[in-house]
């Protein structure tokens, strides 16, 4: 079902030390897109490899680079791509070649229709190790379990977006794991489909078996954002009661303990360091959202970007 159209395609790229993959990711680019209408967008997170020099050796007028200051993250420079981009249609995907360009062209006429906001790849026979596969299981789980949304794979970075759609999109932190579910809860209607996933080609993984916290953390965040921003009591106050519920069942078991056998409840510190955990993890998980409101607060009103662009190279020169 390949359709060609006439708009302008933005297709979004961040790179992290991708020197080995980035020459050929173009050249698989512009074999899968011809006909069409588009610019590469690669944003460049304070590689320290060649990837730069790479790419403006490429000297190629339809790619953009952009070089950010410092190392950001990918959700940040995933931000300043889609910030960039001019498209009318916008493309994400990852720079390691695992996803594959030829899938593009069957996925755009979903959004060209009309009919769909965001066109998200499920990556079929993933080539990944057990470290990568067993956080996307996790955060897939997650987005199922408390959301309406039958995402099968929330961790796929190849995707098609409206332009609409992805310039609202506010990515901080590590978002990027959640950007199709960032959309869906602003009102895009999703299409998934099957895509190829290869092994990588060149490099090394940047990701390990630390990110099943991050995501965990993530989702905690985005869901208390999402559903309970204006109407805080109804989580805080839930816990709560619950919290009271089994200190009051505590109390009443040592109570039953202490006066119905005559045992003496003194010498168990088991349960006060139990209460002082819990006590401490909402603390600090309460902590961690008001940080981040208030980060969010200060770059939205002050209408500031968390990123700094270096500059930006159009065709090997910089504009």
């Amino acid at each position: 079902m390949e359709v060609l159209t006439d708009a302008l395609l933005s297709i979004v790229v961040p790179l992290y030390n991708e020197e080995e993959n980035v020459a050929l990711l173009t050249k698989k680019i512009h074999k899968s897109l011809e006909g069409y209408h588009y610019q590469i967008v690669y944003v460049d997170d304070f590689s320290t490899d060649r990837t730069r020099r790479v790419v403006q050796e490429l000297q190629d007028p339809k790619v953009h680079l952009i070089c950010l200051k410092k190392n950001y993250g990918q959700s940040l420079a995933l931000a300043a791509g889609l910030d960039y981009a001019q498209g009318e249609y916008i493309i994400t995907m990852d720079g390691d070649l695992q996803n594959d360009p030829e899938d593009i062209p069957g996925m755009l006429p979903y959004v060209l229709s009309g009919e769909f906001d965001v066109v998200t790849g499920i990556r079929q026979k993933r080539k990944d190790s057990l470290v990568k596969k067993i956080p996307s299981k996790i955060a897939n789980f997650l987005v199922r379990r408390v959301t309406k949304l039958d995402i099968k794979d929330n961790g796929c970075a190849l995707k098609v977006f409206t332009r609409d759609i992805a310039k609202d999109l506010n990515l901080y932190g590590e978002m990027h794991r959640f950007i199709t579910l960032l959309a869906f809860l602003e009102g895009a209607q999703l299409k998934q489909v099957p895509v190829r996933h290869h092994a990588r080609h060149g490099g090394v993984s940047k990701y390990g078996l630390e990110r099943v916290f991050k995501v965990v953390a993530d989702m905690m965040l985005l869901l208390f954002i999402r559903k309970y921003f204006q109407r805080p009591i109804h989580l805080f106050g839930i816990l709560g009661v619950v919290l009271i519920l089994i200190g009051a069942a505590m109390n009443a078991y040592l109570l039953l303990v202490k006066f119905g056998f005559g045992e003496d409840i003194g010498n168990r510190p088991m349960l006060i360091f139990g209460m002082m955990f819990i006590l401490g993890g909402i603390q600090l998980f309460t902590i961690g959202i008001v940080m981040e409101l208030l980060i969010r607060t200060y770059y939205e009103s002050q209408n500031k970007r968390p990123y700094r662009i270096k500059n930006v190279i159009i065709g090997g020169q910089a504009s």
